[in-house]
């Protein structure tokens, strides 16, 4: 069964296209990053130049994606998407290369999954706009240099210390992206509400927002299942009691977390005694990937105080027992 708040992209996550902003000025939350990328876009079109390589780094679900849109839009450009893995060959970059018009904007998600021979022709590229490449065989090999017209990269990551150094200097932005608070939440669920063309009151926007885990993503598959129940079980307008109904249905408690968030905590706490635990033992006990519970599970949990990392590995702290409503015994690394 898919986790409700899985933040990795799925097919029947489509509709989230027609949820994001075209352009900054419609673009809630992550103000510094946005008033910053809104400078260095206008300096560029001034100095009629392309826009540096831009680097986008955070959490899954904060807006990378949207933010390469933006760009584009921006900059009246074309964009072309990949993602890290999709280029296998030194021959796939090659050819999406080439194919860029002056001016475009190429949006390269989870680059720090870009095979290494991929990511050394990527250097001449952002640095020179050449492409070096080595046709041939082994006996009649050489090497030729193609021109490339002027173009923005846009790299998106969720692991931005996977980037090796000489990959992550040739990037004249680099912005992080933070969990959204509440607020800013809050009037994304309401946007997102008027394109669903739902009615929502505010304590329920209020509420959910308060369960989204400062991520958009998570707050409009959120909003799309509780609209499900209130069209089914009410008169289709979202109110605070059919949203508390259907946030505990879907067993997403007042903080946020969910059974997958609670299996971890109490893997630790039951099956290592509170921690510390290695994160290649802790996937082990909970059947998941170690770059999984990374990626997804722990950036919140560690933020929000549920847990923390020491040198010796994970350990669960008191709020995360009051939370869980178990008692508290104190590691003897606390």
């Amino acid at each position: 069964m898919d986790r409700i708040l899985d933040e990795e992209k799925k097919l029947e996550d489509e509709f989230e296209l027609s949820l994001r902003p075209k352009f900054l000025k419609e673009y809630i939350g992550q103000n510094d990053v946005k008033e910053n990328i809104d400078i260095f876009i206008k300096a560029a079109k001034m100095r009629d130049e392309p826009l540096d390589h831009t680097l986008l780094y955070g959490p899954p679900g904060l807006g990378k994606t949207t933010l390469a849109f933006i760009i584009a839009n921006e900059l009246s450009s074309n964009i072309k998407t990949t993602s890290g893995p999709a280029i296998e060959k030194t021959g796939d970059l090659a050819a999406i290369l080439s194919s860029l018009e002056p001016g475009d904007v190429l949006f390269i998600d989870e680059i720090h999954r870009m095979p290494r021979v991929v990511e050394e022709v990527l250097y001449s590229a952002m640095e020179d706009f050449t492409l070096d490449i080595i046709i041939g065989n082994d006996g009649s090999s050489r090497s030729i240099k193609i021109d490339l017209p002027p173009f923005t990269l846009v790299g998106a990551t969720t692991r931005v210390g996977d980037l090796t150094s000489p990959l992550r200097d040739r990037f004249g932005i680099i912005s992080k992206l933070e969990y959204y608070n509440e607020e800013d939440l809050c009037n994304i669920i309401k946007r997102t509400s008027e394109v669903f063309e739902v009615t929502i009151e505010e304590n329920a926007a209020i509420e959910l927002a308060k369960r989204a885990r400062g991520t958009p993503r998570i707050a409009n598959r959120l909003l799309k299942r509780v609209r499900d129940f209130a069209l089914v079980n009410g008169n289709g307008n979202i109110d605070l009691n059919i949203t508390k109904d259907s946030l505990d249905r879907l067993k997403v408690d007042s903080e946020g977390l969910d059974d997958t968030d609670h299996n971890l905590l109490k893997s630790i706490i039951y099956k290592f005694n509170g921690g510390p635990v290695g994160i290649d033992a802790l996937a082990a006990s909970i059947g998941e990937e170690v770059s999984t519970i990374e990626d997804v599970y722990e950036p919140y949990l560690l933020q929000n105080g549920f847990l923390k990392r020491t040198n010796r590995g994970r350990v669960v702290t008191q709020k995360a027992y009051d939370h869980l409503g178990i008692d508290y015994q104190k590691s003897i690394f606390d």
